[in-house]
């Protein structure tokens, strides 16, 4: 997001927390999965059918192992550490790394490296041990938007490589608010472990900023990538609908994002409709901003290519946050990749349920959680699963690490 944009969004988080009502803390619990409700997202409103075959392969279950949250605007290095958006665990050295999405406002685009100690017991230290600013081709770090030469990135989501250890990251560009501003598109980039450029990935030709009726939406757009079938594959998610594709989702209904699965070269394996959930509560009348909801991050599965986690989180004027966590397949969805709009179309989107409502973990807070991979491990045949928020740099919101057990079925 731009300047005046982070601006906003500092404005939007303090206008939520004044007016969010605490609930009670409920005790850690295991999770147990329920069917998420059909989403009527096509235009004509006919609900999906129902395949018990593949709800039945799917199916996690979660449980809180513990939280920890770092002091908020730490410096680092010469670095504000904020605005934490990704997060992925390094094979090679056992360390995780963390993308920030400042857009060169307060430092050159970045990610960090840290060591987190999580294990059955909970998330006991969150160390950063480094960081560096992703470089463009020339070497040169990417500016900030304010320079107006439309070479600014929008950093949101980082993959370790589990071949090569190098960094795989995205960033959603951004689409001009008028044709005066430049148009950046959206990139999923190489870099080495020192932030230095080393290519990109071809993209979908629907994953465009564009300046007529179709496309990305402003700040919906490459949010999310993993890599899964064996390293083989790496599937990406836009944040929203795109324009083609429907309005976003309201309190009546939902609405389909675009989840695309592509080799190493770029070439694009299959397209898939993901299933949005409604909008969970009306807006405070009085605020100036609406509700806003999308996917955050995907991870797949390490056994199954056609399986993820999918983040949802969701911000509602007077309610605060809504984060919830689905385990879906693309087994038995349509593939979309030809479809040019999904509007009006009878198409099968993926099947998903649900893992964990944050509101039911008993965390301290939930806030805009927006990164998450896997971590190590547990004894009982668990896997570890790490998180972060994003705190936007905002005095009132906080980087907060989670650690879940997920049991996958």
């Amino acid at each position: 997001m731009g300047d005046c944009e982070r601006w906003a969004r500092r404005d939007k988080i303090a206008y939520m927390k004044s007016s969010l009502f605490r609930r009670a803390t409920l005790a850690a619990l295991v999770l147990v999965t329920t069917v998420a409700p059909a989403v009527a997202a096509q235009s004509d409103g006919a609900a999906a059918r129902t395949d018990t075959a593949v709800k039945a392969r799917i199916g996690a279950q979660a449980r809180l192992l513990g939280e920890k949250i770092v002091p908020h605007k730490l410096v680092f290095q010469g670095t504000t550490v904020g605005g934490l958006s990704g997060l992925d665990r390094n094979p090679c050295t056992g360390e995780y790394v963390a993308i920030s999405d400042d857009r060169s406002v307060l430092q050159p685009a970045r990610f960090y490296t840290a060591k987190i100690a999580v294990d059955g017991a909970g998330v006991h230290s969150v160390d950063f041990t480094g960081t560096h600013p992703f470089r463009q081709p020339d070497g040169s770090v990417y500016p900030p938007a304010s320079v107006g030469d439309g070479k600014a990135v929008d950093p949101e989501e980082v993959r370790v490589d589990p071949r090569s250890c190098r960094y795989w990251w995205a960033q959603e560009g951004d689409r001009p608010k008028s044709a005066s501003d430049p148009v950046i598109q959206p990139s999923i980039q190489f870099a080495g472990r020192f932030g230095a450029y080393r290519g990109q990935l071809p993209l979908p030709a629907n994953y465009e900023n564009r300046l007529d009726d179709r496309g990305l939406r402003r700040n919906k757009a490459v949010e999310a990538i993993t890599f899964g079938d064996r390293d083989r594959v790496l599937t990406s998610a836009v944040e929203g609908p795109l324009l083609q594709d429907g309005p976003e989702p309201t309190l009546e209904h939902g609405a389909l994002v675009r989840v695309t699965q592509q080799s190493r070269s770029g070439d694009v394996l299959g397209q898939f409709a993901y299933p949005l959930e409604k909008i969970f509560a009306e807006s405070d009348p009085t605020s100036p901003w609406g509700p806003d909801t999308g996917v955050s991050s995907i991870l797949a599965f390490p056994d199954d290519p056609s399986r993820y986690l999918v983040l949802e989180r969701s911000w509602v004027a007077g309610s605060g946050y809504k984060i919830r966590l689905y385990d879906a397949t693309t087994r038995g969805a349509t593939d979309v990749r030809n479809v040019d709009s999904l509007a009006g179309q009878r198409v099968q989107p993926m099947r998903k349920k649900l893992v964990a409502d944050f509101d039911e973990l008993g965390l301290s807070r939930v806030d805009n959680t927006e990164g998450m991979t896997w971590g190590p491990a547990l004894r009982g045949g668990e896997r570890s699963l790490v998180l972060v928020s994003d705190d936007n740099f905002a005095d009132d919101a906080v980087t907060q690490f989670v650690a879940l057990g997920i049991r996958s079925r």
